[in-house]
């Protein structure tokens, strides 16, 4: 099982803050990674992260950067450098999702245009730059896997009959954007797989289907009677599959998507 040790290898995980981000970070460390976990100067830092860096001590720092904005990415690069720290992974989590009860609800008809677009502009632009910002260290060693986190949206609409239930004078529906946002990182994933596989440096995406996250019961009743494993997604079910992707054990894997989805896609 050595394939999958990634022992004397660092990775950066992006959206570090957020509700998967200290779940990549944990499986990294745990694998034996060094972890530099990168979020917004304005992201609160979780208990869960806090407890991260307790735990695993010197293996894991955070900086903050902007993943739209290419100086900011730089600089945290160049902190990298600093501390000796040249990435062999880069896990691309940082996005913008909109669950119930969280921002402004909006008809489909009436979205505005900077609403759209600033979903594209961090789940797309942001995942692009911080490829650009440290795939060259990894093509330079000939070496390293870019994982790009998708999920189910980039494959199939939304079916808007899981919130009908969600009260409310504008009716919630899931973000055009998002799917959107992620099927074109799909196509980013397979783009930068062809252009940098003679260096070494493979790119694959991991598409998680419904994660469990305190949704309400009705949502998820309606949720898991379309996905055939019958239940939504735990923190330990994309573990597995993000090592694998990490590690020398996805050696002759890349230009993939690897949906977590618990079955949903399949039918």
């Amino acid at each position: 099982m050595s394939g999958f040790d990634l022992s004397g290898r660092s990775a950066v995980v992006t959206g570090a803050f957020g509700k998967l981000g200290p779940v990549w970070c944990e499986a990294l460390l745990n694998a034996g990674a060094i972890v530099v976990g990168i979020d917004l100067p304005s992201a609160t830092e979780p208990g869960v992260a806090t407890e991260l860096a307790t735990r695993f001590k010197d293996r894991i720092r955070f900086l903050r950067a902007d993943v739209t904005d290419r100086e900011s990415l730089v600089a945290a690069r160049k902190q990298c450098e600093a501390k000796g720290i040249s990435p062999d992974v880069l896990v691309n989590n940082a996005g913008i999702d909109q669950p119930p009860g969280a921002g402004e609800r909006f008809r489909l008809e009436e979205i505005p245009p900077e609403v759209f677009s600033r979903v594209l502009e961090v789940n797309v632009t942001g995942a692009f730059l911080a490829a650009q910002i440290f795939g060259p260290s990894m093509i330079a060693k000939k070496h390293g896997s870019v994982i790009n986190i998708g999920s189910l949206y980039a494959s199939v609409s939304p079916d808007a009959r899981f919130y009908d239930h969600i009260a409310g004078e504008v009716p919630f529906i899931k973000p055009p954007a998002y799917g959107a946002s992620k099927a074109a990182l799909l196509n980013i994933t397979r783009y930068l797989a062809t252009h940098w596989g003679s260096s070494g440096v493979r790119v694959n995406m991991l598409s998680p289907g419904g994660v469990e996250g305190g949704q309400d019961p009705d949502f998820k009743r309606k949720f898991t009677a379309r996905v055939p494993l019958g239940r939504v997604a735990v923190a330990d079910d994309l573990v597995g599959p993000l090592i694998f992707l990490a590690s020398d054990a996805s050696s002759y894997v890349t230009g993939l998507e690897i949906r977590v989805d618990g079955g949903f896609t399949a039918w």
